[in-house]
């Protein structure tokens, strides 16, 4: 979000969002001003971040507790901000609860706002039943625009009837021409790397799982694992009991300015996206762009979300996570034909240049807003 934020051209941008221990009610990040809402005493203010709000609740039922005071929060929040700043476009990020929020607030200042839905994915594969479609039929409907972040979105969205004739394809982007970039060729090696949250459907213990297969093949091989979340601990006992001690590092928490560094450091990443129990699954996945555009070969769990950006043997491998023998038969292939692996790598990192850098996100974005 504040990457998107900070790119925006010709707009003075305000922020909303949670507050949490150690944050600031105020302040200005790159020019974009940041208002943080309080929920509950600051103990409990927990709902978001670490891992997101879905994990959280699925970690700890209580939470559930916080949701009516986290939504007036908002709610409050907002509408204050957008009188005091005479704000005129609202975009709200997730349909389900912002979208509410945002579309509550345009009602409440008539002829004065345009609102701007983008819609992530979670809020749509996670949230099932007729309860939740009808609140983003209701909320598409309202708004004067809908961003979602790729194609199989948007055909979810045709399936659930949302007003299609306000949708726009218009995907998160990635830092592809200073950050996420490629380094020297540098003698092949064994080492894979994941980097993300640690929850179900980014699919680690599938990973595990490959791993024990693969040292069979590649005895000398290493997994290392970037990021934090309620599977963390569970993830850890599981390493353990297949004797990958020696062969898995898990890096803990990481900062988008470690990852590149932390993403160059494998041979091959690792992205075994999967659909957890309650439909969730990714809606972009921009590791694995992140990941392309650091020139590593990407072997990725085949969800729909990651076919804009992986077309299978020639920008990357898709291959089903929950097979494991296939998940490890397509990392040893990659580790035992370097060459193979760079002929991949250099045509991901081509492909995600021209879709999915910022400067292509940023402009599709502002010519949106421009347009309400």
């Amino acid at each position: 979000m504040f990457e998107l934020c900070r790119r925006l051209k010709g707009f003075e941008v305000h922020v909303v969002a949670p507050h949490a221990k150690g944050a600031a009610d105020h302040e200005a990040m790159d020019g974009v001003h940041v208002h943080r809402f309080r929920y509950a005493p600051q103990r409990f203010e927990t709902l978001a971040y670490d891992g997101g709000i879905a994990a959280n609740l699925h970690r700890s039922r209580w939470k559930y507790l916080l949701l009516q005071g986290f939504l007036l929060g908002m709610f409050w929040r907002a509408l204050q901000v957008a009188r005091q700043h005479d704000i005129h476009l609202i975009h709200a990020h997730w349909m389900i609860p912002t979208g509410l929020v945002g579309a509550t607030l345009r009602e409440l200042l008539p002829g004065k706002n345009r609102l701007l839905l983008t819609a992530h994915g979670g809020e749509v594969h996670g949230l099932r039943g007729k309860l939740f479609l009808s609140l983003r039929r209701w909320v598409s409907g309202e708004a004067d625009a809908v961003a979602v972040v790729g194609n199989p979105l948007k055909a979810t969205a045709q399936q659930e009837q949302w007003q299609q004739e306000r949708i726009h394809i218009a995907p998160m982007g990635v830092d592809l021409r200073t950050h996420f970039t490629p380094v020297a060729p540098h003698a092949p090696g064994n080492t894979l790397v994941f980097a993300g949250r640690l929850v179900t459907k980014k699919g680690v213990p599938h990973l595990l799982e490959a791993m024990r297969l693969l040292l069979d093949r590649v005895p000398h091989a290493r997994l290392l694992i970037a990021g934090h979340g309620p599977l963390e601990e569970v993830l850890k006992a599981r390493c353990s009991s297949l004797g990958l001690d020696r062969h898995v590092s898990f890096l803990g928490r990481y900062t988008l300015q470690q990852l590149p560094e932390i993403l160059r450091r494998g041979d091959v990443a690792v992205l075994p996206f999967d659909t957890a129990e309650d439909g969730d699954q990714e809606g972009l996945g921009l590791t694995a762009i992140e990941a392309m555009g650091c020139g590593i070969p990407v072997v990725a769990g085949d969800v729909p979300a990651v076919h804009d950006m992986i077309e299978h043997g020639r920008t990357g491998l898709l291959v089903d996570p929950r097979d494991h023998q296939a998940l490890c038969d397509a990392i040893a292939g990659l580790l035992e034909n370097p060459q193979k692996a760079a002929q991949l790598a250099a045509a991901a990192c081509e492909h995600a240049l021209q879709h999915f850098d910022w400067k292509v996100a940023a402009t599709t974005y502002e010519e949106i807003l421009r347009g309400l």
